[in-house]
């Protein structure tokens, strides 16, 4: 079995990460390194992306029907067009995270990626034409997948110039591999297969 792989009980062999959790397993086989080219689910993920900041990625994804209800779907107009109810209203709902900068933060970037979508076209021909030609990242050590790579660094640098926020290296890079940007299923994963099926088969946004 490859290093960071283990076999379920179903006989699959996987990344070790989301253990024997059902709706993490489901999570890891079924969405995480699938490519993404949806704008609404890109704004959503990098939104959570950073509310998952401190946390761990399961309380998130626990709470993400929550998040939805709570940000109108993570429709970017719909969330740019919230107001300061809409900050209380999200402040005492105990079903997502409350933090008051990260609401603010999303709200704040849902105006950003409009602003994205107006320039570019879509949220989806931005973040694509950032796509890695090649692995990135040192992977020489115990554990082979990076929290950073050269790409989200300059990734970060360039939204944060553009007046995005929580959006760090670390959590762009987090975002890359939820949307499929790069496959880092670790070798011999059964999902990562077919990630890379799919990343070989998918029309680039442009």
């Amino acid at each position: 079995m490859a290093q960071g792989t283990q076999v379920g009980e179903d006989g699959i062999t996987r990344c070790w990460w989301p253990g024997a959790a059902e709706d993490y397993v489901a999570y890891h086989d079924d969405e995480w390194g699938r490519p993404v080219v949806d704008d609404t689910r890109l704004f959503e993920k990098i939104c959570l992306e950073g509310f998952q900041s401190g946390l761990s990625w399961i309380t998130i994804l626990r709470k993400r029907e929550n998040f939805r209800r709570a940000f109108a779907g993570f429709d970017p107009a719909k969330v740019a067009a919230f107001g300061e109810a809409d900050v209380l209203r999200m402040l005492d709902d105990a079903g997502i995270v409350r933090h008051q900068g990260k609401i603010r933060s999303s709200i704040n970037n849902a105006a950003r990626a409009l602003e994205l979508i107006e320039e570019r076209g879509s949220l989806a021909a931005y973040f694509w034409s950032w796509e890695p030609t090649e692995i990135e990242g040192d992977r020489s050590g115990e554990w082979p997948i990076p929290s950073t790579t050269p790409t989200s660094i300059a990734i970060a640098k360039d939204l944060k110039k553009r007046g995005w926020s929580f959006v760090g290296p670390t959590t762009v890079y987090a975002f890359m591999q939820a949307m499929g940007l790069v496959n880092d299923h670790l070798p011999g994963c059964a999902a990562g297969v077919r990630c890379d099926a799919e990343r070989s088969a998918l029309a680039r946004p442009t």
